[in-house]
């Protein structure tokens, strides 16, 4: 194992600093986890925004299982596992996704009918957002693209100095999206620069957006995020760091006054730690730490299993049912917590991690759990309200971002490359 030094950097976002040992490079890995929040159709049958709308990880879909494949693909043929296959938007009766393959695709949901293709000049890590008209979404190859959405056409392209590998939102009339230690870009629907805010070292950055403010944009120094007022066109607080101490930070959701994310550290065993916070001070609101549940005592094998995750923005990510808000990935256990208290309210453990974050519809818990020698992967759906074991799925491969739920269907992509939708059987 290399020599490591881990630097904590905030609520939402993740800075890993690792000192190769053998040629003394040193690769910074910078992660802020939050949400994509898409404008245009509100039909339950679409999935317009990362982790839903507040970036709840629910849909109002009416799904139950038992779940048949409609159909699966295999994106591409590797001999190492990938580490990351964004969640898509589906909009009516069209999938819209990357790959690192560098393909951006647009698949007819019902079939898996290829409707278009378009190749770009690099991998793509970036999520995508549609309007009524467009997709765009960004590129490794350090562009920002517009397609049609009806041909897959390019209309036009924006170039930066580095990779992009953010989401993708449009905002009002602002499309967002960040570049790699770089600025966090506004551009107009036509692709011209509005403004920019500085970036002065984070990577692979996502955010939400709500009441027209960015949770959260980049400060002038690397250790300050904060919440970013678009119309005054300031911050309004910073995070607490020397509160809340950790090397990851997740994805944030929001529901009323409270934002809910998940922190862990890897020095000496796993430790997790659920957090609310309020969105408009950055005050804690309450905190529950927990031991991570591993059935083994290799420490090497949680550090690997943490390293697994880093590519995925929404590792961690907590999904809000009612008044729970329930917690999958860290370790091998779901937990749900009062959405008000924190006081626990159940805890599912399984013989093997969890692989990916929640999604959530009609009381229903979805997430992959990873497999292992004596256990296959698969697609777990527990009742949300006890956290019973209603239903699973063998696949192949470990589900990596949390499941999309659009209509009677359920979407999602492994780590064998293999892209699946399901259908509620009856």
């Amino acid at each position: 194992m290399p020599n490591s030094h881990f630097q904590s950097a905030g609520i939402g976002l993740f800075m890993i600093h690792v000192q190769n040992s053998g040629n003394g490079r040193n690769v910074c890995f910078i992660i802020l986890l939050c949400i994509i929040v898409l404008g245009g159709c509100s039909r339950k049958t679409d999935w317009l925004q990362f982790r839903g709308e507040g970036g709840r990880g629910a849909s109002s879909s009416r799904i139950v299982p038992p779940l048949g494949i409609r159909w699966k693909i295999k994106l591409q043929e590797n001999e190492e596992k990938i580490r990351s296959l964004n969640p898509p938007v589906v909009i009516g009766d069209t999938v819209y996704f990357g790959s690192d393959d560098g393909n951006f695709y647009a698949l007819d949901v019902k079939s898996g009918y290829m409707r278009w293709v378009f190749k770009s000049g690099a991998e793509i890590n970036s999520i995508p957002c549609a309007d009524k008209d467009n997709v765009y979404f960004g590129s490794k190859d350090g562009r920002l693209y517009a397609l049609s959405r009806e041909t897959g056409q390019e209309i036009w392209n924006f170039p930066i100095r580095s990779q992009i590998n953010s989401q993708v939102t449009r905002y009002g009339d602002h499309i967002i999206f960040v570049g790699d230690a770089d600025a966090i870009y506004f551009l107009s629907t036509d692709g011209k620069e509005q403004f920019n805010v500085y970036n002065p070292g984070w990577y692979n950055y996502t955010f939400n957006m709500a009441d027209d403010v960015m949770y959260f944009g980049t400060g002038p120094r690397v250790d300050q995020v904060g919440p970013y007022d678009l119309n005054k066109r300031d911050f309004l607080w910073f995070l607490p760091y020397h509160e809340i101490e950790a090397i990851w930070y997740s994805f944030s959701a929001i529901k009323g006054d409270l934002l809910y994310f998940g922190t862990a550290d890897v020095y000496y065993g796993t430790e997790l730690g659920f957090y609310a916070i309020n969105r408009h001070t950055g005050k804690i609101a309450w905190v529950q730490n927990r031991e991570g549940v591993f059935h083994s005592d290799n420490i090497e094998n949680e550090y690997f299993y943490f390293l697994r995750n880093l590519d995925l923005l929404d590792f961690m990510a907590p999904a809000v049912w009612r008044d729970l808000v329930i917690f999958t990935g860290g370790d091998c256990a779901a937990r749900a917590f009062n959405a008000n208290t924190g006081n626990l309210r159940w805890e599912h453990i399984f013989n093997t991690p969890v692989s990916s974050a929640p999604a959530i519809a009609t009381g229903r818990v979805y997430f992959g759990i990873l497999g292992d020698d004596n256990n296959p992967p698969k697609l777990i759906c527990l009742s949300a309200r006890d956290g019973k074991l209603l239903w699973q799925m063998e696949t192949e491969g470990s589900i990596l971002s949390a499941p999309v739920i659009a209509g009677k269907r359920i979407i999602f992509g492994t780590d064998e490359s293999v892209f699946y939708v399901l259908e509620q059987v009856f």
